[in-house]
């Protein structure tokens, strides 16, 4: 059995609260004043603003400024001094950055154009590996068919480093391109 808790069947033990009162001063409003702002009170001042158009997207010129921004970052790779070839691959950075601002700032935020950003920036570091490999065949002696040589001598030489620039590339080209889409 369980005894009962005191003051349960009777007064409470407790010391009785203490009463709050304001100390905020009663303003005087007239009757019926309703504070601006609440419903049912007139708006006096406010003229909305003209509805703005839509930004127009112009994905046809930022495809050829986009494919433009291509061929001028492979052939700038393409035609870096060859003694720099191995610190060349981090310029993919670039070459996706030239790529990706044509298409995200004129583009706009088309759901095609971040991939489309990505191959082009792996496109234009394959162009630019590729001219790279042909200036070295045009510069041995002999007679050339430049483009099987150009490609057995880039195929030959592709290292693993190469995979990772062209994620890098990829991922890159899309990120960038998805980046300058929102900051329009």
């Amino acid at each position: 059995m369980t005894a009962p808790a005191p003051g349960a069947d009777g007064p409470s033990l407790r010391p009785p609260t203490a009463q709050h009162y304001s100390v905020a001063p009663v303003l005087d409003t007239p009757e019926g004043y309703v504070a601006p702002g609440m419903p049912g009170v007139p708006v006096t001042g406010y003229t909305p603003a003209a509805p703005t158009a839509p930004r127009r997207r112009r994905t046809a010129p930022a495809l050829t400024l986009a494919t433009l921004a291509t061929a001028l970052g492979g052939l700038a790779y393409g035609f870096a001094p060859l003694r720099a070839a191995d610190s060349l691959g981090w310029l993919t950075i670039a070459q996706a950055g030239l790529v990706a601002l044509p298409l995200g700032r004129l583009g706009g935020r088309t759901r095609s154009l971040p991939p489309l950003g990505a191959l082009l920036a792996a496109a234009a570091l394959l162009l630019g590996q590729l001219t790279q490999h042909l200036r070295l065949v045009r510069a041995t002696p002999g007679p050339h068919h430049l483009l099987p040589e150009t490609l057995t001598t880039w195929r030959a030489d592709l290292r693993p480093l190469d995979l990772a620039f062209y994620t890098i590339a990829l991922i890159g080209g899309f990120l960038l391109t998805r980046r300058s889409a929102n900051h329009t």
